[in-house]
């Protein structure tokens, strides 16, 4: 079983990632700003960090065989605090849970420009883009970004959906959604059989 460092481990996300990690028996380094309410648990190790600092992170991500990142973007840490705290803890591989927003609805055409988008989501969609364009030109670091759907929200855990590419998914009536719960099984089954090496994907109903 591998050894991750799971950054964001407090968040929505995270805590769900944390425990399809776990459940399937790999070694989780949970790290956040604040990690008071955070169970302990087999295999579960929790480290208070701040994730846009190099220097505090580069101590807890040695020794793992992958981190990832689930962390907000805006007003969070970067691709560049990223690649460049993996790099000099020579933790080989980053994953990042990405964002809808800059998934193409037509060729060229991003889901955050679209009529309608909601502007309160902007900013957050805008710099998930920023992390994906500077990790497309990372040519060392073996890197992945998972992107969700439209809709991201705690859900049920059913194990079926589809992967994608750069384009939205959306189902038989046109919603594009897929659940935390099954978001997870996508990150940790890329984690344990890797197959978007320096690539985006996508996941959904």
């Amino acid at each position: 079983m591998s050894k991750i460092a799971l950054l964001g481990i407090t968040g929505r996300a995270g805590s769900r990632i944390a425990n399809e990690l776990l459940a399937r028996g790999h070694s989780v380094t949970g790290i956040a700003r604040k990690v008071d309410g955070v169970e302990a648990r087999p295999g579960l190790t929790v480290k208070a960090a701040d994730a846009t600092s190099v220097d505090a992170l580069v101590p807890l991500l040695r020794g793992h065989d992958a981190v990832l990142s689930a962390t907000r973007f805006a007003g969070g840490t970067d691709a560049a605090t990223l690649v460049a705290a993996a790099r000099k803890a020579g933790v080989p591989r980053l994953l990042v849970v990405g964002g809808a927003g800059s998934l193409e609805v037509a060729p060229g055409a991003a889901l955050v420009d679209t009529p309608g988008f909601p502007d309160a989501y902007k900013p957050e969609a805008k710099a998930g883009g920023a992390i994906l364009a500077a990790l497309r030109s990372e040519k060392d670091l073996d890197w992945t970004f998972l992107s969700p759907s439209a809709i991201f929200e705690p859900g049920q855990r059913t194990g079926k959906f589809r992967l994608g590419g750069d384009g939205l998914l959306s189902d038989a009536n046109g919603k594009s959604w897929i659940s935390m719960e099954d978001y997870a099984i996508a990150m940790v089954d890329e984690i344990e059989s890797p197959k978007h090496s320096r690539r985006r994907f996508t996941v959904g109903y």
